[in-house]
């Protein structure tokens, strides 16, 4: 990626004044049976659609389906470890769930700054999730980036 040239060293994220409308990271997991169990203990979020196969089948997903919010997860881990990357702050996120995530899927998950507001020292970035070829999630988030100028 050749925008890591303009990043201070590994602990770092960009500054302010290093990003550029169009800049662009991801990253990808492949979303496990573990993964859905530890965020169900870690969230409290036990919702039988997400634990229980049997009661999952019964509804319009016909199987358990990873929590939504696992899957947005990773458009956080994007932002504090590579775009902007660790010093980030998030302001605020929205989001549309477009499609269900199952243990198994590998999840991509993509940012795009598309704003950079100088004056409050915060960027603009869109965010998709997808499975292949299919968005299950995308959205838009304000995040505060730190700046030389203090």
């Amino acid at each position: 990626m050749d925008d890591v040239r303009a990043r201070l060293d590994d602990l770092a994220g960009y500054y302010l004044e290093d990003l550029s409308v169009g800049m662009t990271a991801r990253i990808a997991r492949t979303v496990t049976e573990a993964d859905i169990v530890l965020f169900a203990g870690v969230s409290g979020d036990t919702n039988p659609l997400h634990m229980n196969e049997v009661y999952a089948k019964g509804t319009m997903f016909r199987g358990r389906i990873a929590h939504g919010i696992l899957t947005a997860s990773l458009i956080s881990a994007v932002f504090g470890t590579r775009l902007p990357g660790p010093g980030a702050v998030y302001v605020s996120q929205n989001l549309r769930f477009k499609a269900p995530v199952r243990a198994g899927d590998t999840v991509e998950a993509r940012v795009t700054v598309a704003e950079i507001v100088p004056e409050k020292k915060r960027v603009v970035m869109q965010a998709v999730c997808s499975v292949g070829d299919r968005i299950v999630v995308d959205g838009e988030a304000i995040l505060m980036v730190p700046s030389r100028i203090v």
